[in-house]
């Protein structure tokens, strides 16, 4: 669990966060939704430690942000798994190196095991047939794939998915969104998304923080959601015009 504590952020004058309270829960995908500029990504950046907050504190399975040495930030840095929004896989390594990287990178074990816990996660995000394969050889929806076994090939407590979808049509979408969501529980990781893809937050929205222009709206469930009678929310949730005419 991630505990956010009255949270500012600012870049010289400008605010970009401001009193942010909330809490990401263990085992359920967090989502955090919002219009482009809505401070989505800066929340997320320092929820993962790479910017300072200006004033309040993050708690991580309540050690306090406050009270970290550089120790300690490195050791829940550690904990953490990330999906970009571009996968940024490495072009020149196949899937079996590309998730065993953060093992060579971070750990001693020896060479087997490193190859036992990265086909482990292979295999849970369906692409054994596929581990000799380089990224320019896999489709969009299996490069996320290998994105999520290699963010999560070290057990993390702790899995940041940026974008998760982007780039990817609809019906991939959903099973990147399901997959993700199946691998949150069954690992119990307090998992955070940053979106703004409807579709995720209906589908997989079990806690959803809505910014908008730095502040917290809104928060709750996808059930919820649809239903928040928030005018700002609204304006969020039936932004299109087939959201619209199917509004209840």
């Amino acid at each position: 669990m991630i505990e956010v504590k009255n949270i500012y952020k600012s870049f010289d004058k400008t605010e970009v966060l401001n009193k942010i309270e909330t809490v990401f829960y263990r085992g359920k995908t967090n989502l955090i939704i919002g219009q482009s500029g809505s401070g989505k990504t800066v929340l997320l950046k320092c929820l993962l430690g790479l910017y300072e907050v200006n004033s309040g504190e993050i708690l991580y399975d309540g050690i306090s942000s406050k009270n970290m040495g550089i120790n300690e930030k490195l050791e829940i840095s550690r904990q953490m798994g990330m999906v970009f929004q571009g996968s940024a896989l490495f072009d020149s390594m196949n899937v079996l190196e590309n998730i065993r990287f953060p093992l060579d990178m971070l750990t001693e074990i020896d060479e087997n095991e490193k190859n036992e816990r990265a086909l482990k996660f292979i295999e849970r995000v369906n692409l054994k047939d596929a581990i000799e394969k380089l990224p320019s050889e896999l489709s969009g929806g299996m490069q996320k794939r290998v994105a999520i076994a290699r963010a999560i090939v070290m057990n993390p407590k702790y899995l940041f998915c940026d974008e998760p979808n982007s780039g990817l049509d609809p019906k991939t979408a959903i099973v990147i969104d399901k997959l993700i969501q199946e691998i949150t529980k069954e690992y119990n990781i307090t998992t955070i998304i940053n979106s703004h893809d409807m579709n995720s937050v209906i589908e997989i929205g079990e806690n959803i923080v809505f910014l908008k222009e730095g502040l917290k709206i809104w928060q709750g469930t996808n059930k919820e959601i649809l239903k928040s009678k928030n005018k700002e929310v609204d304006d969020f949730v039936y932004s299109s015009e087939l959201l619209k005419k199917l509004r209840v």
